[in-house]
């Protein structure tokens, strides 16, 4: 079912962290059929502070699965984001199929085992709905456009390529832009 891509920057991926991590990891393939192949890719990372940072990404045919988690904890790194993963799983699985339920359809990627969390319709409800005109501007004018908002994304025609683009705050504090075909 799952196999592993692991690497490590700044740090030695030795076989007991790659032995720990395919233990943790491969626990989350009891939530999928049994016919589902996909590769974890897990990048391991250590900062001069001596935090360490785990990334999972699991692109699998019907989402993609991505967490990540900083500790000052290798091993729980990789213990809190396998828990995160699991999270999200339970998530998407109850809803997905509660929708099943309600059209009549089953959703083939996820083993019914029963153990649906249940999780309140409120996660995922829409609150608000706004409609925007895209004006066309670069991508520095959209950046600036997003902070005066107060806004992590703003949503611009690319005056360039006359495509829809995105322009997004990450984590890190620097901005990254999406192009959208």
């Amino acid at each position: 079912m799952l196999t592993f891509n692991i690497r490590g920057e700044n740090v030695e991926v030795t076989e007991a962290i790659r032995n720990y991590v395919i233990k943790r990891i491969s626990k989350l393939e009891k939530f999928f059929e049994d016919n589902v192949q996909a590769i974890a890719h897990v990048n391991l990372k250590v900062y001069p502070n001596r935090s360490y940072k785990v990334e999972v990404t699991i692109p699998l045919p019907f989402l993609t699965l991505r967490a990540e988690e900083t500790s000052n904890d290798m091993y729980g790194s990789i213990d809190l984001v396998t828990d995160k993963l699991e999270r999200q799983i339970r998530k998407y699985k109850t809803k997905v199929n509660r929708k099943s339920r309600e059209t009549g359809m089953q959703s083939p990627e996820f083993v019914d085992n029963g153990d649906d969390d249940a999780s309140s319709e409120d996660d995922l409800k829409i609150v608000r709905t706004k409609q925007i005109s895209l004006k066309p501007m670069d991508s520095e004018e959209a950046v600036l456009q997003m902070d005066m908002l107060g806004h992590d994304f703003f949503i611009f025609q690319d005056a360039d390529t006359d495509g829809t683009s995105v322009v997004y705050r990450r984590k890190d504090g620097r901005y990254g832009l999406i192009e959208i075909d």
